[in-house]
């Protein structure tokens, strides 16, 4: 079994598009961290803050059904490309944000940012298998894994301290510059990033592309389990509201809420690098799918009874380790099972309920944190992780193991 570090090596093409995937993830915590702080500054609210996140979620959830379509029907390294201009330029836009009055701008910019990163998601989870060599392909998905958790620590680390040092609109300069980076890195790319097609397939309609899909992911019982795996984890994300209280809760404020988001990130970055020899057999993929989200759910369940803040912030890392190794798996079991003139819409279809879920978990705990104990919430999350692990490996006790796409190339 290949290790990460040889296929970083041996393989140009690969370590662009990781390297690209790195910048972009840095360049959105550089946008969004000096935003957050920035809009309460201008405008002396909080609501516009809360605007932000749900129009960069929302957008994305509502666009991943088309943009994962047009992800198998154009050339993907085109659109990789494009979308990090277009990401660029909706950065740009974001200096223009200096006063009260112009915070509907930072709306704008953001919803403009979201189109881009709808367009750049599917296109590069379902570009992966081209540029690696099958027997690479769990090498390469665990390298690709860490890459969300290593911007969590460092992008979002860094975000902070220079705007904090500098201006948010200096964060927004080097993200409009990591951006450009991002692009060039991936017009480096040689290997086509999906299969010839054949000319019928592109003539097909938007919605008949859609509802391809769909029909696909209804009819193939192991499909429509892995692309519902991640909503456990999502589910339970509500945590992450819950964060800035459970500091103050430990008398440890802003430092601490800090070390909780920082392990969080930590845990998602070790995780898929640690667990990547689970990937080498098959036969562990939906056995290891429902240990990774009860463990999710018993690490936050711990979180909620621990009485000490190192507990804490170990049992926030074993969650993040634990979701993190399960991201990854469902993303190189359907790597493997769907044919690469679906894989766009098929992960389109993936994170979109990824997303959803996660709005959803946010938006409950965000209606109940000022009436329910932060505690309570906790464990509800928790509790919600786990039974729908339990359920989960119920409903696909009988599936068998993962196939291998006979469409790869």
């Amino acid at each position: 079994m290949s290790s990460p570090l040889s296929v970083l090596t041996r393989n140009r093409d690969f370590r662009n598009l990781f390297a690209a995937e790195l910048v972009v993830f840095g360049a959105d915590w550089f946008v969004m961290v000096p935003l957050l702080v920035l809009l309460p500054e201008l405008t002396g609210s909080g609501v516009w803050g809360g605007l932000v996140l749900a129009v960069d979620t929302g957008l994305v959830a509502l666009l991943l059904p088309i943009t994962g379509t047009i992800a198998d029907r154009f050339d993907r390294k085109k659109l990789l490309i494009l979308s990090n201009i277009a990401a660029l330029l909706a950065v740009t836009l974001l200096q223009t944000v200096r006063g009260a009055g112009a915070a509907g701008l930072a709306l704008m910019a953001i919803g403009a940012l979201a189109v881009a990163k709808a367009f750049y998601s599917p296109a590069a989870q379902a570009a992966l298998p081209n540029v690696v060599d099958p027997e690479d392909l769990a090498a390469a998905n665990a390298v690709s894994g860490s890459a969300w958790g290593t911007m969590a620590v460092v992008g979002a680390s860094l975000g902070g301290v220079l705007s904090a040092a500098f201006s948010a609109y200096t964060c927004f300069w080097v993200a409009s510059a990591a951006l450009a980076v991002a692009a060039a890195l991936e017009w480096r790319i040689r290997r086509p990033l999906q299969a010839p097609r054949e000319s019928a397939e592109g003539r097909a309609g938007t919605w008949t592309a859609i509802r391809e899909s769909l029909a696909y992911i209804a009819h193939r019982p192991r499909v429509l389990a892995l692309v519902t795996v991640k909503s456990a984890v999502g589910l339970g994300n509500g945590v992450l509201t819950v964060f800035p209280l459970l500091a103050g809760r430990f008398g440890v404020g802003a430092i601490g809420a800090g070390l909780l988001f920082g392990v969080r990130g930590a845990g998602a970055l070790v995780g898929p690098l640690t667990m990547r020899k689970v990937l080498g057999n098959r036969s562990w993929l939906l056995p290891g799918l429902a240990l990774s989200m009860s463990a999710y759910g018993l690490a936050y369940l711990g979180v909620a009874v621990a009485p000490w803040f190192p507990l804490v912030l170990a049992l926030v890392f074993a969650a993040h380790f634990a979701g993190g190794t399960n991201w990854i798996m469902s993303n190189f079991a359907l790597q493997g099972e769907v044919p690469d003139r679906l894989r766009g819409r098929v992960f389109a279809a993936d994170l979109m309920l990824a997303t959803l879920s996660i709005s959803v978990s946010q938006i409950v705990v965000a209606a109940l944190v000022d009436h329910v104990d932060e505690r309570a919430l906790l464990a509800g999350c928790a509790l919600v992780t786990l039974v729908y692990a339990v359920g989960w490996r119920i409903a696909t006790r009988g599936l068998g193991t993962p196939a291998v796409a006979e469409e790869t190339s």
